[in-house]
């Protein structure tokens, strides 16, 4: 397998544990944002529409379905869910000593399959 630039770089800052730490933060964002944004269309609606159903604007559709966005509140998530026939769910997890290490190591698959491209 070749390996690019970038998954050097990325080989590189997953050796330091501050870096994990924001990596799994961003990523934690991305799979909320994606998750909303694929119920949504396996459920033919567009934005506006599912904003429309639970009496928000589209704006705040736009936001949940955003990466960057991080003002998601249970309440909201909730009614998009429902609205979706989905479920919100939440875990929460003492940090273990040794979890940025094996954070890490978890990231190795992600980082093989996306290098493949």
């Amino acid at each position: 397998m070749k390996h690019t630039n970038f998954d050097r770089y990325l080989s590189e800052q997953l050796k330091d544990p501050a870096f994990v730490r924001r990596f799994q933060w961003a990523g934690q964002a991305w799979d909320v944002a994606l998750q909303i944004a694929a119920l949504r269309q396996q459920a033919g609606l567009s934005q506006r529409e599912l904003a429309k159903r639970i009496r928000t604007s589209q704006q705040q559709i736009s936001r949940l379905e955003s990466p960057d966005y991080e003002g998601h509140s249970l309440r909201m998530l909730r009614r998009v869910a429902q609205e979706l026939r989905a479920r919100v769910r939440v875990v929460i997890e003492p940090e273990e000593p040794a979890a940025t290490h094996r954070a890490a190591e978890s990231l190795a698959p992600y980082h093989t399959r996306k290098s493949k491209g």
